[in-house]
């Protein structure tokens, strides 16, 4: 059975960190459905976002690397690999997965699928990281998966086409972002958060844009318009490089269980957002979905959050 430290039960800033990241994650299907509608491909505009947070983590690195010896002693080889690989399986894996989901959903019900991921993380705890079982969470989660079956049956009468695949990519989007966040963790307890996401999130974005290059060459981002770009240069910075650290700084303070708690103000965010910009319908069935997710996301967190402290 894994231990809390003190820190990690009440820190404000900790959870201030995840909030701030998870909001600013929330815009970025608004961002995706946008660039959509100018007919870019998920390649181009997944190695779009990269292209423009790359040179960002680059600088951050070499920065860290200066100026923290005591980092720059802990890089082994095994750890560098393994950071790769993980920053891949969450940065770009991940991604790739959301991006795809989101030609075929709504931006909105998107986030609230992918709010479901603090489930996966309390299940991948348990199944592989020796975490202890939190039975009185599930009628939580029990709650949440109402809510989206609401709006999946709404969609399912209204709009069928492609829901399914689209509900499905989403969610297995979900689910490797939750097994990223343990891996992650690991990670950022030996080299810190910064250096982990710079490292991961530099090896995601060339493999992004690397996949680019291969399927549409070199010569395809000179015909994209300044539109595209302004919408890549937003996913890239608000969507990508500023939650990002935000949400591995929180991680690092309070761990991935409750970073992955505090993400209720995401769905709302891009909700709101959706309806305002996308035009996007919000009927009495997405109040009631929304509402049943959200509800179901507040009995997880204080669940989870009495069961940290009555742990010894």
């Amino acid at each position: 059975m894994t231990r809390q430290s003190p820190l990690t039960v009440s820190d404000p800033i900790g959870y201030a960190f995840a909030v701030a990241g998870a909001v600013l994650f929330s815009t970025k299907g608004i961002f995706i459905k946008l660039a959509y509608g100018q007919g870019v491909s998920t390649e181009m505009l997944l190695s779009l976002r990269m292209l423009v947070a790359l040179p960002v983590y680059l600088l951050i690195l070499v920065t860290i690397l200066r100026r923290e010896d005591s980092l720059r002693r802990a890089l082994s080889v095994p750890v560098v690999l393994a950071s790769m690989a993980v920053g891949i399986l969450g940065y770009y894996l991940s991604s790739y997965l959301d991006f795809l989901g989101l030609n075929f959903v709504t931006a909105q019900y998107e986030r609230l699928v992918l709010f479901t991921y603090p489930f996966f993380v309390l299940l991948f705890g348990v199944w592989f990281f020796g975490d202890r079982m939190l039975w009185r969470v599930v009628p939580a989660m029990l709650v949440s998966y109402a809510g989206l079956l609401v709006i999946f049956g709404w969609n399912l009468a209204i709009n069928p086409d492609g829901l399914v695949t689209g509900t499905l990519l989403v969610l297995a989007a979900a689910i490797t972002f939750a097994l990223y966040q343990h891996l992650a963790k690991r990670q950022m307890l030996t080299i810190g958060a910064g250096l982990f996401t710079c490292i991961g999130m530099s090896t995601a974005a060339l493999v992004a844009i690397g996949q680019n290059l291969v399927l549409a060459g070199p010569a395809s981002y000179l015909g994209l318009t300044p539109q595209i770009w302004a919408y890549g240069l937003a996913l890239g910075l608000l969507g990508t490089v500023l939650p990002s650290f935000l949400m591995n700084m929180g991680m690092a303070r309070i761990g991935a269980r409750a970073t992955a708690s505090t993400g209720a103000f995401g769905p709302v965010v891009t909700i709101i957002i959706a309806v305002l910009v996308l035009g996007e319908p919000f009927t009495l069935f997405h109040a009631i979905g929304t509402a049943l997710v959200l509800a179901g996301s507040v009995l997880f967190t204080r669940a989870e959050r009495a069961a940290r402290k009555a742990t010894p």
